[in-house]
Formats: C-alpha cells, structure tokens, sequence
C-alpha cells in the first residue's frame, strides 16, 4: 500500500497552507528523510521530510496551490508496486495531475513572528531575480548563504550544495571561501541615482505580515507592562558557568531570559493560553518560542519544555533552531505548539520596545540590551546593569496586575540567577 502525504498541521491556528515547491518530482525515487516538499505557512517555510522510501507515484497539486490541512498532497510506492493514482486523486477532488497547474510557485520567504517595530524592513527588491546554474536551471540556496555569497561577492552559481536536495546552505559558503574560491567581478557603480518616485508590489511576505499584525490587534485587546532588571547577578552567573562549558554549548543572555520566563509561567497559566471563543484554554506544557530575524523577516522556532531543561539545555536547543531557521532548514517540529515568546532586540542595542502578541497566544516578552546605566543606591550615584522587559499581554486573558506580577517574578528569577538552577 502505497505512503499517503497529506499536508500537515504545523500550529495549532493553522487551517491551510502553501505548496511552494516541489523538490522531488513525480516518478523520481525518494529516501526516507529526504525532502519532498517545501511548504509555507502563516508562520515559516519548512521542509517536508518524506516518511518512507520508494517512487513519488502520484503528486495531487501544483506549485502555489493553498492546500487545507489534512488534503492528499501526495503518494508514494514502493519500487514496482502498482498504484491506482485515478481513483487517489478522486479522493482529493483534482481532474488534472499538478503538471498541468498555472499556479505560479511562491518565492521561498520565512514569514515572520509578530514583532514591530523594527522587523518590518522590507525585502530588498533583488530578491525577486533567481540566479540559474549554466543549464538555466534554478539555483536552490538558503537565503542566509545567498546573503553570505553576495556579501563577499561570490557568484553563488559556483559553489556545490550540500544541502537537503542539494541546496546551498551557509556552511557551504564558507567553505568555498576558505579553499580561496574565485569572487565574482564587482559590479560597476551606477553612473546615476533615479529621484523617481518607485513602486513596489507587495511581496506575500509583506502582505502576510500586514494581515497577521492587523488580526492580532483586532482579535486581542493589547495593554503592556515594562520593568527594569538588575542584571549584575545573572551576567556574573552567566560568565562563572560560561567559564566551565565548551564553546558550542555557552549560555547567552537570552538563555538566562527564556529559562526565567518558562520557570515564571508555572505561577501565571492565564498567560501561558489561547483563547478559542469565549473560552481560555490554559496550556499544559510550557513551550517558548524564540523571535529569529532571518532575511525578509522573522521566524518563531520554539524551545519545548523550557521550563523542565536546564540553562544548557535550552542553550543547546536554542543554538540549533537559530542555526536552522537562519540556512532556511527549519523543521515542521520547530515552529509546533509555542504557548509563549520572547523577543530580544538587545543584540541591535534597542533599550526597549513593545511587541505585538503571536496569535493564538495571549503574551510575549520584548526584552532589551543590557546596559551600564547610572544608578542611585542608598544615596550615592554608581553604576548599574540594568535590561527593560516589556510584556504585551491579552485582556481577554488577563490584567495588568497579573501582568505586573508575572514580571516582578521574572525580574526575581533574574536577579537571584541561583534560583534558575535550581
């Protein structure tokens, strides 16, 4: 019997999403764990692993077809093994193999988390060319290594893939530089700049950020709630631990913040929820998710159980999802069940900000740089570590005070980092 592919359910709000591209094709052998399909979601593209080895013996829909959850998108058999691909496609109510679709195939973009104000920075308009290899084929990289390559001016064409399904990724750049590959020609500098007004169509990137932010703050009544954090005590912490680690499994700041916020939502389950109508569903697992800037966006990939990991685990979880989500390699199991984010500007040195709640949950955490201020403490002028939190919160789901004591609580965590350990 042939492995039926329906398209999954990568979050809990999610009801459909987009076949952007096929990466195997009809007739073609596949492994298991190779990537089929890529698909794109409210949330982030991801790659869909095939759950068994054989021959795609059937593909039911065509490249930038919205496909509702659950929908065959796919079949595959087992070498030599007869198919009655007819009566499959009957079931998913298409006359025509997916070869005969006009849709056009969706630029690979990683939509982003619910975050203002700085992640709005729109794509640059370049994007929209696609280098092909010689052959005129597409040339398939990740965006961080289609960056990476432009930064140092290599032609991306000339670099091998390694990648799922051969796709460029970071690692790959890297490598073509350290053994001195040859760097494409500079371009010659434009001899004029136009002062004309240019009109630039809305990518579906743009268009997705603009309808989710819009939703968000229609559907949920945001207030928000800032506290400033003594953080001497967590970063001397951070370096006596940092200290005893190897390289690869070093505890960030962000670290420290992910942990104290998990730990705190125990005491405050009205923020670790939904809403669905008229009720509020309180989560049982507490799974944070972590805002990544990628290029053209953001992307929420999610720390599971952050409040039963230790800081080196989640360091460990962290540095593999930020790594995955910036080659453009997230899982569909990376951005599944978040009940919480957190959003850290700190790296670009913002003080504060506000961010906007990732739907369907009903908080998230904006967090700043952690600065040397000056400080008054029993009356004398000194020097302070300090960061600003800020939560937007859900009045549907809570209030200010409750707000207000889910962060002193944090801040507590925070400032007796020992705690955090425990």
């Amino acid at each position: 019997m042939p492995e039926l592919i329906t398209m999954p359910k990568l979050g809990f709000d999610m009801a459909e999403g987009t076949l952007v591209r096929w990466v195997k094709k009809e007739g073609e052998s596949i492994a298991k764990g190779d990537v089929l399909a890529e698909i794109e979601t409210d949330k982030a593209t991801v790659e869909v692993e095939a759950a068994a080895g054989g021959v795609i013996a059937a593909q039911f829909v065509g490249e930038g077809s919205v496909v509702p959850i659950g929908k065959l998108i796919a079949a595959i058999a087992a070498p030599g093994e007869a198919v009655d691909v007819n009566a499959l496609r009957a079931q998913t109510g298409s006359s025509a193999p997916p070869s005969t679709s006009v849709a056009t195939p969706a630029k690979k973009e990683i939509p982003p988390a619910l975050v203002a104000p700085a992640p709005m920075t729109a794509p640059a308009p370049a994007a929209v060319s696609v280098p092909t290899d010689g052959k005129g084929r597409e040339v398939f990289a990740s965006p961080i290594a289609r960056k990476m390559a432009g930064d140092a001016g290599v032609d991306i064409r000339l670099v091998s893939g390694t990648g799922p399904g051969g796709r460029i990724v970071k690692r790959d750049v890297e490598a073509y530089l350290k053994s001195g590959g040859a760097r494409a020609a500079a371009p010659a500098l434009p001899v004029a700049v136009s002062r004309e007004d240019i009109e630039v169509p809305l990518t579906r990137l743009r268009q997705i950020i603009g309808r989710r932010m819009s939703e968000s703050q229609l559907a949920a009544p945001h207030f928000y709630v800032t506290v400033e954090v003594d953080m001497a005590p967590a970063m001397a912490l951070r370096g006596q631990l940092n200290a005893l680690l190897p390289e690869d499994e070093k505890i960030s700041v962000n670290d420290f913040i992910v942990k104290a916020a998990a730990l705190a939502l125990r005491q405050f389950p009205n923020l670790n929820a939904s809403v669905a109508g008229d009720k509020l569903i309180r989560r049982g697992r507490i799974n944070v998710g972590l805002a990544v800037a990628v290029e053209g966006g953001l992307i929420t990939p999610v720390v599971q159980d952050a409040d039963l990991k230790s800081l080196a685990q989640i360091a460990v979880a962290a540095r593999a999802l930020v790594g995955r989500a910036r080659e453009g390699r997230i899982k569909p199991t990376d951005v599944e069940g978040g009940t919480f984010t957190v959003s850290n500007l700190g790296m670009f040195d913002v003080e504060d900000f506000i961010a906007i709640i990732n739907p369907p949950e009903v908080a998230i955490l904006a967090v700043g740089s952690v600065k040397q201020v000056p400080i008054v403490k029993d009356g004398v002028l000194a020097a302070g570590t300090r960061m600003k939190a800020t939560i937007s919160a859900d009045h549907r789901a809570t209030d200010g005070a409750e707000a207000a004591r889910y962060l002193q609580t944090v801040r507590k965590f925070l400032e007796e980092p020992l705690r955090l350990l425990l």
